[in-house]
């Protein structure tokens, strides 16, 4: 017996780290490193890991995983954000049956996220799980953030506004229900491509407005939606009124509440409904703060108040 007969080729396996180190060279090591940058006093660093969960289901529908990366690295680093870190470097874990031409997709598309957040490739680990039924992903994101700019939320205030931002679509939650929905024919993905459409990464667009107006907090809309995730920027005693038509919704949603018959508490309490993410400025800087938005490409609306 060999290695290649119980279901690992090694061969393959050195071919593919060099595929690999040709799209992040500082991959190939036992580890990776990287200094902290220069200029801060006192450095913080933020760290976070997340997944794409069932969404990688939809690849296999439409057999196309060339973005399902991008939704690794914006899982991970949208939540680095929030804290008003810049991301510094990424590492992934692929659990794989085999390395095949999805797992370079995969890893292109990882690539490509880290490009769209500023950060690096610093590393990873592609496992080959002869047994595997389905590719595995999970991503690991670290970010920095001098001490005294930490946002955390304590200085949210009563009548403060939340600027909601736009979403691309779905991003990567509420995909176990609407998988459900495929299963049992109550949608169909060729009639939904947009299922696929990669979740938007927030990185940049956040370290620019950090420099251009004061933000009090800030939410990544996950698994929960609005009323889940908001509050968790918020401090203790204080709680947020969302105005679910201050935006109009993505058709999307309309299409996936229609066709399973969802309630729209249910729809609240699992989509994000169109906001990606979301900041907590003093009420007097939201017309800045759409209007600077808007020049990076992304709408985004007053859709809620402190009290």
């Amino acid at each position: 017996m060999d290695y290649k007969t119980s279901g690992v080729d090694i061969i393959k396996g050195r071919s593919f780290v060099e595929y690999i180190k040709a799209l992040a060279p500082s991959v190939g090591g036992f580890n990776g490193m990287m200094e902290i940058p220069s200029g801060y006093e006192k450095p913080v660093l933020v760290s976070g890991a997340d997944g794409v969960g069932t969404k990688i289901n939809i690849c296999r529908i439409a057999d196309d995983y060339t973005t399902i990366g991008q939704d690794l690295v914006a899982m991970c680093v949208n939540d680095v954000i929030c804290s008003g870190a810049k991301p510094l470097y990424f590492l992934d874990y692929i659990s794989t049956k085999s390395l095949d031409a999805n797992v370079s997709d995969i890893v292109h598309g990882i690539a490509t996220g880290c490009a769209m957040a500023g950060m690096e490739l610093l590393g990873g680990e592609t496992a080959e799980h002869f047994r595997a039924t389905d590719y595995d992903l999970a991503g690991f994101c670290t970010g920095v953030v001098e001490k005294n700019d930490v946002v955390d939320g304590s200085n949210i205030m009563a009548g403060d506004v939340v600027i909601g931002i736009e979403s691309s679509g779905l991003h990567s939650n509420g995909y176990t229900l609407v998988n459900d929905m495929l299963w049992r024919n109550y949608i169909y993905y060729k009639e939904m491509p947009e299922l696929l459409r990669p979740t938007t990464i927030y990185a940049r667009l956040i370290q620019y407005l950090l420099d251009e107006i004061p933000i009090l907090g800030m939410a990544h809309i996950t698994g929960g939606g609005l009323p889940e995730n908001l509050p968790r920027c918020l401090p203790k005693g204080l709680t947020v009124d969302v105005d679910y038509n201050a935006w109009e919704r993505p058709e999307l949603f309309n299409k996936i509440q229609e066709a399973g018959d969802i309630s729209e508490e249910e729809m609240r309490n699992v989509f994000n409904l169109g906001i990606g993410f979301c900041l907590v400025v003093p009420w007097e800087s939201a017309e800045l703060s759409i209007d600077l938005i808007a020049a990076t490409g992304l709408e985004s609306w007053v859709i809620g108040n402190i009290k």
